[in-house]
């Protein structure tokens, strides 16, 4: 029982909890905090695992905490494929563990020909089920926003003049400089609230008495989100997911103007939740801001339960309040290795060492390609320095987990210290005994929806795919904007000075105009982050040595469980030359995530094989369906002309 919940009385956060609900956790009742997701409530149980995969039967939990791996996988009242980490509990859930592959279970009510779930009679959506469903779809718009939402979203009629996605650092910078320009704006966002993975809140049920105590720059952040909140041309959409983009006609009030119209599938409600309320809207300009999930590399046993990335563990602890273990290791490269260590501490958690795969003379050679830049960093870092001493944290460079070790758990890790090309030094090894590892290796941005968008890609700062854009965050598909780390990793900083670009450049391509009204500041902003973010991939490269940490066995596919020895022989046995024939042959991002994960890790190893292979980055994300829809929602879509439903 390594995972735990933070005791309230001594929190510095000061959470006054409700009283708690009543679920049932494979059969056994189980208390949980309302707020609290399924896999906070199963951590706090002592549980870190509670799914078995389909081939091998391994083990999982949550790997990545943000609902891009579907490691996490559970049952909730009989419903199966809702992902533990997004999905928040109510009383009287039934949680049951997963094994393979689970159908939705028979209906008492099949013979009716009525389920809600699938005609055929397998479901059910109950009563229980539907009420929450609307209760949950009328919080999901306040009163403010509500009628102007429901206008917008009757089959897409009207659209609306701006649409953004995502509502971190970039996305709020969007919707307001956006709303500022005169326009219309929708802003759409996965979450409950705003601020993205950034500015990650604890649930409003939790009554936090000082949640400034975990966030940096509340006070900025919190007069963003009431800005939002109260700007009369914002509506705000939460838990809602773009499921497919689509250039169409437009709608009568746009087909006059003659200029590119988007069309937005849409699906809201509690995640992976059947019954989820579909919609569409149509918009002349968007601005996509997904942001970005952490990169993990593999080597033997990181597909054990307790081994994290090192945002699921921020995320949790942010978020939850939930230490994903009592001795927790954190390991990788960059500086966000820090701010994790930070929150780990903050939720009770004994961090029992900080271990940097870079040498510090590498780190201090990147950063003074451009001095610059980094000096605004230097307090930031001297804060992380202080907590690193007074919890007598030790962090060590040019050091890496090479393998963990566990049975259906991780009890112990392999380090070792690494040469310039980071591959291990032989006899430097050492073992060190953990119940939690968190590990990160920088981000990879999230394609989906700019691919759908038929956005050009290219290479950002970090060697990882970006978005194209232009000085207006213009794209090279008409009508769609990208700001954030969608266009390279570079920080909120960076991102939050693009959305404001792309807001106003959105507003003026709404109105046909042909200036935007862009203040110089950010600008400024953005050039600085840019070179910042250029520094950020000297100083923290990632080297070729990390192929040599696995082995044939280890897994480098968690989903369809494929082996760099499947890789390897994929690679020698048929004539695979990109990244697409190499999925169709090894199945190798085909599964839940769709490559998330490994598609730039099974790409590199590819190369290192055969050089000759090209690394198609779309190949990961080239799906005209770019999130998961139930197909009982799916099939009963409405095409906006027959739509007679709203939210």
């Amino acid at each position: 029982m390594s995972p735990f919940l933070r005791s309230a009385d001594d929190d510095p956060v000061r959470p006054r909890l409700e009283a708690p609900i009543r679920v049932v956790v494979d059969g056994v009742p189980v208390e949980a905090l309302p707020g609290q997701t399924v896999a906070a409530a199963l951590l706090a149980a002592g549980r870190d695992s509670w799914r078995r995969t389909r081939a091998g039967g391994r083990p999982r939990g949550v790997f990545c905490g943000i609902g891009a791996c579907f490691d996490c996988l559970v049952t909730v009242d009989g419903i199966p494929d809702v992902r533990a980490c997004q999905r928040v509990l109510t009383d009287g859930d039934a949680i049951t563990s997963q094994s393979g592959v689970t159908l939705p279970r028979p209906s008492e009510r099949a013979g009716d020909g009525r389920s809600p779930l699938l005609r055929g009679g397998f479901g059910p959506i109950d009563d229980k089920s539907r009420g929450r469903v609307d209760d949950e779809l009328r919080g999901r718009v306040d009163d403010k926003s509500r009628g102007r939402v429901d206008d917008r979203l009757k089959g897409g009629a009207g659209g609306v003049d701006v649409v953004v996605v995502g509502a971190g650092p970039a996305g709020m910078g969007a919707a307001l400089a956006a709303a500022d320009a005169g326009v219309e704006v929708l802003l759409v966002d996965a979450a409950p609230g705003i601020g993205g993975q950034f500015h990650r809140q604890l649930p409003e049920e939790f009554h936090a008495e000082r949640p400034e105590s975990v966030q940096h720059e509340w006070r900025r952040f919190a007069d963003l989100r009431r800005r939002i909140e109260q700007h009369e041309r914002i509506s705000h959409l939460a838990e809602t997911s773009v499921w497919a983009i689509e250039p169409v006609a437009g709608t009568d009030g746009m087909r006059a103007s003659g200029a590119e119209v988007h069309r937005l599938r849409l699906q809201t409600g509690p995640a992976d939740a059947p019954g989820r309320r579909m919609s569409t809207v149509d918009t002349r300009a968007l601005v996509l801001a997904t942001g970005a999930y952490d990169r993990v590399l593999p080597f033997p046993g990181w597909e054990l339960p307790g081994v994290y990335a090192a945002g699921a563990a921020q995320a949790l602890a942010k978020g939850q309040r939930i230490a994903v273990g009592k001795r927790v290791l954190v390991a990788g490269t960059g500086p966000f290795l820090l701010p994790v260590a930070e929150s780990l501490v903050g939720v009770g958690a004994e961090v029992v060492g900080l271990l940097e795969a870079n040498r510090p003379a590498g780190v201090v050679r990147g950063w003074l390609t451009d001095l610059s830049v980094a000096t605004g960093k230097i307090r930031e870092a001297a804060g992380y320095a202080a907590l690193l001493a007074e919890r007598r944290i030790p962090l060590r460079y040019g050091r890496a987990v090479i393998a963990a070790h566990g049975t259906d758990r991780v009890d112990a890790v392999t380090v070792a210290r690494l040469d310039r090309d980071w591959q291990p030094l032989p006899g430097s090894e050492r073992r060190i005994e953990v119940d939690a590892v968190c590990l990160g290796f920088g981000f990879t941005a999230q394609l989906e929806l700019a691919v759908s968008a038929r956005c050009e890609l290219g290479i950002g700062p970090d060697g990882g795919p970006a978005v194209v854009v232009d000085t207006h965050q213009r794209t090279t598909a008409p009508g769609v904007f990208a700001a954030g780390e969608l266009t390279g990793i570079g920080g909120a900083d960076l991102a939050a000075a693009e959305g404001r670009v792309a807001g106003a450049a959105a507003a003026s391509a709404a109105h046909q105009l042909s200036h935007e009204a862009i203040d110089p500041a950010d600008r400024r902003a953005i050039a600085k982050g840019k070179r910042f973010a250029q520094a950020l991939a000297k100083a923290y490269p990632i080297k070729p040595g990390w192929q040599s940490w696995s082995t044939g066995t280890t897994l480098v596919c968690r989903c369809e469980e494929v082996s760099r020895d499947d890789v390897r022989d994929a690679v020698a046995d048929r004539d695979v030359l990109g990244t697409r024939s190499l999925r169709l042959s090894t199945r190798a991002g085909l599964g839940l995530c769709q490559g998330r994960i490994c598609s730039r890790t099974v790409a590199e190893l590819a190369a290192a094989y055969r050089p000759a292979i090209r690394a198609d980055h779309a190949a990961g994300a080239r799906r005209p369906i770019v999130v998961p829809v139930r197909l009982r929602d799916l099939a009963e879509t409405p095409e906006p002309a027959d739509s007679e439903e709203d939210l």
